[in-house]
Protein backbone atom coordinates (compact mmCIF):
# COMPACT_ATOMS: atom_id res chain seq x y z
CA UNK A 1 0.00 0.00 0.00
CA UNK A 2 0.92 3.65 -1.00
CA UNK A 3 2.47 5.78 1.74
CA UNK A 4 -0.88 8.23 0.70
CA UNK A 5 -2.92 5.51 0.50
CA UNK A 6 -2.51 4.76 4.21
CA UNK A 7 -2.57 7.89 5.30
CA UNK A 8 -5.76 8.39 4.02
CA UNK A 9 -6.86 4.64 4.93
CA UNK A 10 -5.74 5.36 9.05
CA UNK A 11 -7.29 9.00 8.78
CA UNK A 12 -10.61 8.14 7.74
CA UNK A 13 -10.50 4.76 10.03
CA UNK A 14 -9.85 7.57 12.89
CA UNK A 15 -12.69 9.77 11.27
CA UNK A 16 -15.26 7.08 11.78
CA UNK A 17 -14.67 6.28 15.19
CA UNK A 18 -14.56 9.73 16.24
CA UNK A 19 -18.08 9.97 14.92
CA UNK A 20 -18.96 7.01 16.56
CA UNK A 21 -17.27 8.30 20.10
CA UNK A 22 -16.24 11.57 20.24
CA UNK A 23 -15.34 11.67 23.78
CA UNK A 24 -12.35 9.69 22.57
CA UNK A 25 -11.24 13.01 20.82
CA UNK A 26 -10.39 15.25 24.04
CA UNK A 27 -7.23 14.46 25.05
CA UNK A 28 -4.51 15.81 27.59
CA UNK A 29 -0.60 16.12 26.85
CA UNK A 30 1.65 16.66 29.09
CA UNK A 31 5.42 17.43 28.83
CA UNK A 32 7.69 18.04 31.72
CA UNK A 33 10.59 20.71 31.43
CA UNK A 34 13.10 20.30 34.16
CA UNK A 35 16.50 22.69 34.37
CA UNK A 36 19.92 20.81 34.77
CA UNK A 37 22.09 23.56 35.00
CA UNK A 38 21.11 27.56 34.92
CA UNK A 39 19.11 27.68 31.25
CA UNK A 40 19.96 24.37 30.04
CA UNK A 41 16.34 21.79 30.31
CA UNK A 42 15.48 18.49 29.11
CA UNK A 43 12.38 17.85 28.17
CA UNK A 44 10.69 15.03 28.21
CA UNK A 45 7.04 13.75 26.84
CA UNK A 46 6.69 9.93 26.73
CA UNK A 47 9.51 7.86 25.15
CA UNK A 48 10.98 11.45 23.45
CA UNK A 49 13.19 13.54 25.39
CA UNK A 50 15.41 16.58 24.15
CA UNK A 51 17.67 19.86 25.32
CA UNK A 52 16.43 23.17 25.00
CA UNK A 53 19.01 26.14 25.86
CA UNK A 54 19.67 29.71 25.54
CA UNK A 55 22.70 30.76 23.02
CA UNK A 56 25.92 31.85 25.43
CA UNK A 57 25.66 35.32 23.99
CA UNK A 58 22.50 35.89 26.06
CA UNK A 59 23.56 34.17 29.48
CA UNK A 60 22.54 30.52 28.08
CA UNK A 61 25.16 27.55 28.01
CA UNK A 62 24.03 27.03 23.74
CA UNK A 63 24.21 23.11 24.91
CA UNK A 64 20.42 23.07 22.56
CA UNK A 65 18.47 25.09 20.17
CA UNK A 66 15.93 27.68 22.21
CA UNK A 67 12.24 27.35 22.53
CA UNK A 68 11.66 29.79 19.23
CA UNK A 69 13.24 26.80 17.46
CA UNK A 70 10.90 23.89 18.68
CA UNK A 71 8.15 26.98 18.15
CA UNK A 72 8.93 27.27 14.85
CA UNK A 73 9.74 23.54 13.93
CA UNK A 74 6.32 22.70 15.62
CA UNK A 75 4.38 25.32 13.40
CA UNK A 76 6.73 24.08 10.30
CA UNK A 77 5.83 20.43 10.76
CA UNK A 78 2.71 20.48 11.97
CA UNK A 79 1.42 22.17 8.75
CA UNK A 80 3.69 20.20 6.83
CA UNK A 81 2.04 17.03 8.25
CA UNK A 82 -1.75 18.67 7.95
CA UNK A 83 -0.47 19.32 4.19
CA UNK A 84 0.68 15.75 3.59
CA UNK A 85 -2.89 14.37 5.14
CA UNK A 86 -5.00 16.45 3.19
CA UNK A 87 -3.28 15.80 0.01
CA UNK A 88 -3.89 11.75 0.30
CA UNK A 89 -7.44 12.43 1.82
CA UNK A 90 -8.28 14.44 -1.30
CA UNK A 91 -6.17 12.52 -3.56
CA UNK A 92 -3.64 15.27 -4.33
CA UNK A 93 0.00 14.17 -5.39
CA UNK A 94 2.66 15.79 -3.79
CA UNK A 95 5.89 14.78 -4.69
CA UNK A 96 7.71 17.55 -2.62
CA UNK A 97 6.97 19.91 0.35
CA UNK A 98 9.04 22.23 2.31
CA UNK A 99 7.88 24.47 4.70
CA UNK A 100 10.03 27.53 6.32
CA UNK A 101 8.41 29.66 9.04
CA UNK A 102 9.44 33.02 9.47
CA UNK A 103 8.70 34.98 13.45
CA UNK A 104 9.01 38.21 13.57
CA UNK A 105 9.53 39.73 17.36
CA UNK A 106 11.02 42.70 19.33
CA UNK A 107 13.48 41.57 22.00
CA UNK A 108 12.97 44.92 23.74
CA UNK A 109 9.61 43.35 24.86
CA UNK A 110 11.77 40.66 25.93
CA UNK A 111 14.62 41.81 28.13
CA UNK A 112 12.03 44.57 30.07
CA UNK A 113 12.62 47.51 28.06
CA UNK A 114 9.54 48.43 26.06
CA UNK A 115 5.98 47.96 26.74
CA UNK A 116 5.71 45.53 23.60
CA UNK A 117 5.13 41.62 23.35
CA UNK A 118 7.70 39.16 24.38
CA UNK A 119 6.79 36.88 21.81
CA UNK A 120 6.31 36.69 18.11
CA UNK A 121 4.81 40.23 16.21
CA UNK A 122 4.28 38.16 12.93
CA UNK A 123 4.75 34.95 11.58
CA UNK A 124 4.96 33.20 7.79
CA UNK A 125 5.09 30.19 6.51
CA UNK A 126 6.64 29.64 3.23
CA UNK A 127 5.27 26.58 1.18
CA UNK A 128 7.43 25.38 -1.64
CA UNK A 129 5.81 22.33 -3.33
CA UNK A 130 5.91 20.02 -6.65
CA UNK A 131 2.99 18.70 -7.88
CA UNK A 132 1.49 17.74 -10.99
CA UNK A 133 -1.90 18.60 -9.93
CA UNK A 134 -3.48 22.01 -11.07
CA UNK A 135 -2.67 24.75 -8.75
CA UNK A 136 -6.15 25.44 -7.52
CA UNK A 137 -6.75 21.93 -6.35
CA UNK A 138 -3.25 22.47 -4.68
CA UNK A 139 -3.90 25.31 -3.08
CA UNK A 140 -7.63 23.55 -1.69
CA UNK A 141 -5.45 21.17 -0.21
CA UNK A 142 -3.02 24.02 1.82
CA UNK A 143 -6.37 25.85 2.66
CA UNK A 144 -7.99 22.17 4.35
CA UNK A 145 -4.79 21.53 5.98
CA UNK A 146 -4.41 25.08 7.14
CA UNK A 147 -7.77 25.35 8.62
CA UNK A 148 -7.30 21.32 10.75
CA UNK A 149 -3.63 22.43 11.88
CA UNK A 150 -3.36 21.89 15.02
CA UNK A 151 -0.16 25.17 15.39
CA UNK A 152 -1.83 27.13 12.65
CA UNK A 153 -4.89 27.10 15.05
CA UNK A 154 -2.78 27.56 18.41
CA UNK A 155 -0.52 30.40 16.89
CA UNK A 156 -3.51 32.48 15.10
CA UNK A 157 -5.82 32.69 18.32
CA UNK A 158 -5.46 33.62 21.79
CA UNK A 159 -4.96 30.38 23.91
CA UNK A 160 -6.30 30.74 27.98
CA UNK A 161 -3.27 29.86 30.20
CA UNK A 162 -3.65 28.61 33.61
CA UNK A 163 -0.51 28.46 36.17
CA UNK A 164 -0.24 26.57 39.15
CA UNK A 165 2.54 26.97 41.71
CA UNK A 166 4.05 24.16 44.01
CA UNK A 167 6.59 25.87 46.49
CA UNK A 168 8.44 23.63 48.91
CA UNK A 169 5.59 20.55 48.23
CA UNK A 170 2.40 23.02 49.39
CA UNK A 171 0.31 24.39 46.32
CA UNK A 172 0.54 28.62 46.90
Amino acid sequence: MSQPARIKRLFERTQRALRERPYVGLKKATSTTRVVDGTTCEVSEGKWSFVVDLSEKIGGNGRGPDSGVFGRAAFGSCAAISYMQWAAIMGVTIDSLEVTVETDADATGYFDIADVPAGYLRARNLVRLESPDPADVVLEVLDKGDKHSPYHDLWSRALEIERTVILNGKEI
